[in-house]
């Protein structure tokens, strides 16, 4: 390849990993063009599989700032660069390793930090953004129904919902890997929060709603007309 050729192609692969939140590192030595075709397919429009020269790899990741082990590139090397969810992307690649063994997921890079091919696997295992997103809209949109006792709850439980929600959502910047734990963990706190709130307030509830009775009692006395005696 001419100089001004590898010189492009560099540049190429510094552009995709810039651009991605996620790199992950294959080998595909025995599929064939039209299974790679496929799994262009499956990964979608946010992934791109470019099968690529080690030697410019390595040096495109340098340029980068990308640090990638030099075993991951040895043998016939493919990345898929992800700049959709990393999530949907390496259950992407999984799922079809498991029915194309011969795609060997090797490892990869998210968001700066060396991946295992493990690693890559457990991010797998990981709920979409998406998912994750509509637990915590889901947590948010529940609170209303009891607002009557959030109002009336001491500070002190208030305080404590609003930093169970706020363990619940992840940062937009974190990795999927460290995001997704403390938004599932934080479930049960969330409901204990809002139980214990509850709990606090319902003698202060309990107590106005005593004292409005007679008063509704009282009204309704004066305003229905006493029946003519016979």
């Amino acid at each position: 390849m001419p100089n001004t050729e590898k010189v492009t192609a560099v540049a190429e692969i510094v552009d995709h990993f810039n651009e991605s939140s996620a790199a992950v590192v294959t080998e595909y030595r025995g599929l064939t063009v039209k299974q790679i075709s496929q799994l262009r397919r499956d990964l979608g429009r946010d992934t791109t599989y470019a099968v690529l020269k080690n030697t410019l790899t390595r040096r495109a990741a340098s340029q980068a700032g990308i640090a990638i082990d030099d075993s991951l590139l040895v043998g016939p090397t493919a990345i898929a660069f992800v700049k959709g969810d990393p999530v949907e992307a390496a259950k992407g690649l999984r799922d079809f390793a498991k029915t194309n063994p011969l795609l060997v997921i090797k490892g990869g890079v998210l968001d700066g930090k060396t991946l295992s091919a493990a690693e890559v696997n457990k991010i797998a295992d990981l709920e979409s953004r998406e998912v994750l997103l509509a637990k915590v809209a889901g947590a948010l949109k529940a609170l209303p129904t009891r607002a009557a006792g959030l109002f009336q709850a001491p500070l002190s439980q208030v305080a404590r919902l609003a930093k169970a929600l706020e363990e619940k959502t992840p940062g937009e910047a974190a990795p999927a890997a460290e995001a997704a734990a403390p938004a599932e963990a934080a479930d049960d706190d969330v409901d204990a929060a809002v139980a214990e709130a509850g709990a606090e307030a319902a003698p202060a509830a309990e107590a106005a709603a005593a004292t409005e009775e007679p008063a509704a009692d009282a009204a309704a006395t004066e305003e229905t007309p006493a029946e003519p005696a016979e």
